[in-house]
């Protein structure tokens, strides 16, 4: 008899490795437009390739920042109430283990198999691993593959700070006369990028969503650079 929770397992591995890969597609691509959406605003009032310099690199700095710490505040209240539950679960499963069979029982027969066949597979899973057996039928978590605050840190980190690069190197490196339209070209291409395969990760149609993510970093570098081109009129 083939086990319930052991065939979704791979489900679930290769569920999270996508959320993960979502999550660093995602990260890039808010770095690519906030860190083009500064420089080219800053660029809207100044050619001086340092203040560009300093303006993206302190951009870079405090984007992938705030993501790292947003995203282990939140990997740590989600880690935090999964352990809380699982602790719930522990007690449950040491003072009422009868009824706790019985609801394995009922979920796993919810899931389509016969009464029968669900019985015996809780009694299983229950002799095998009673915690893990509910932890991941009943609870959705996998006990031993816990979310770390500090890798999701780390990558939403790693994330912002590769897709920030790109315009701030594509604003500082060419001549003044062509880093606009450089830094414009290529954030738009790679959004073009970050989009398509954000779509293919969620299995759905790449127009609408590349049209999204390229829409949306074409009017925020428009609104900036308008507003860094009035500032620096209005000082001049």
């Amino acid at each position: 008899m083939t086990e319930p929770t052991e065939r979704e397992a791979p489900e679930e591995g290769l569920g999270t490795r996508l959320n993960w890969l979502r999550a660093a597609v995602l990260g890039a691509n808010d770095g690519i437009v906030s860190t083009a959406g500064l420089v080219v605003g800053v660029a809207g009032a100044t050619t001086e390739r340092s203040a560009l310099l300093t303006a993206g690199l302190a951009g870079l700095l405090a984007g992938s920042m705030s993501m790292a710490v947003g995203e282990y505040v939140s990997v740590s209240t989600q880690r935090d109430s999964e352990k809380a539950a699982l602790a719930v679960e522990r007690r449950e499963l040491r003072e009422q283990p009868e009824a706790e069979l019985d609801e394995l029982t009922d979920l796993l027969a919810g899931r389509g198999l016969s009464r029968g066949v669900a019985r015996e597979a809780a009694e299983q899973l229950t002799e095998r691993d009673a915690l893990r057996a509910h932890a991941r039928v009943e609870l959705g978590i996998d006990p031993d593959a816990l979310t770390n605050p500090w890798h999701a840190a780390a990558a939403s980190f790693l994330a912002f700070t590769v897709g920030a690069l790109l315009p701030l190197l594509a604003i500082v490196c060419p001549p003044a006369s062509a880093r606009l339209w450089i830094t414009v070209v290529s954030v738009l291409a790679a959004l073009t990028l970050t989009g398509w395969w954000s779509a293919r990760l969620g299995s759905a149609p790449a127009r609408p969503a590349v049209v999204r993510v390229v829409g949306g970093g074409a009017v925020a570098m428009a609104v900036t650079y308008a507003a860094g081109s009035l500032l620096g009129a209005a000082g001049a």
